[in-house]
């Protein structure tokens, strides 16, 4: 017996950190895919196997006036900053307000970010750049990967010195190659709340209804906390 998950891979370490206690707890074991919000968006429409998905409340909010998930299952996780991160061992950038960040940005070596066309981080850092008005001067120093799990673990794994990486910072801490700096300045600051829900084709709706009292309720509200999720 298994549980599908499809999940925005800001939640992904809370999802696989809670998987042993579901299989304890139901005899299920759980089947997660992690990505881009759009790529699981995409996903989900395309008919991929869903018990529960765990998104963006925006984005759910959208599926339930579809009439794709229970509206009635609906429960936050928590909200999760946007940040700023380097390699381990790297020295940490200025980022406390507009103008540090800008001239960070513009001295970075490299920039690391996931898609975005596709995530929520991704699109916000993009518009941050354009109101920056440096879009064009580090345009050939970013790196996109289809995640932004992805894009900690190659600034981890990479060579560049003096190079940073922007994404949720549940996917930062969940990246030992890399350490958090902070989240974006007050002028940029991006919190996104994130929330799970019951797919109304769930082949397991019990245990899916289950796991989502999990990963919203106490037994999981220090995995929260320390991961990155706030109330």
């Amino acid at each position: 017996m298994e549980l599908d998950v499809l999940s925005a891979g800001a939640a992904k370490a809370l999802v696989l950190a809670l998987a042993p206690a579901l299989q304890a707890a139901t005899g299920a074991a759980l089947r997660g895919e992690f990505g881009a919000v759009g790529t699981i968006v995409d996903k989900f429409l395309a008919g991929a196997p869903c018990d529960a998905i765990i998104l963006t409340a925006a984005k759910l909010d959208t599926l339930a006036q579809e009439g794709r998930i229970l509206p009635d299952t609906v429960g936050p996780l928590g909200r999760v900053r946007t940040g700023i991160a380097v390699r381990v061992g790297d020295a940490r950038p200025v980022i406390a307000d507009r103008d540090g960040l800008r001239r960070s940005l513009l001295a970075a070596t490299g920039i690391y970010l996931p898609d975005p066309e596709r995530s929520t981080a991704g699109a916000h850092f993009r518009k941050m750049l354009r109101e920056l008005s440096i879009d064009d001067a580090v345009a050939s120093r970013l790196h996109v990967f289809d995640s932004g799990a992805i894009a900690m673990r190659e600034l981890g794994q990479s060579r560049e010195a003096g190079a940073i990486g922007c994404t949720q910072i549940t996917e930062i801490y969940n990246e030992p190659g890399v350490t958090l700096v902070g989240p974006l300045p007050a002028d940029f600051e991006l919190a996104t709340e994130y929330s799970v829900a019951i797919a109304t084709t769930a082949r397991q709706p019990d245990i899916a209804r289950r796991f989502a009292q999990m990963l919203t309720g106490p037994e999981s509200q220090e995995l929260r906390r320390t991961g990155g999720f706030e109330s």
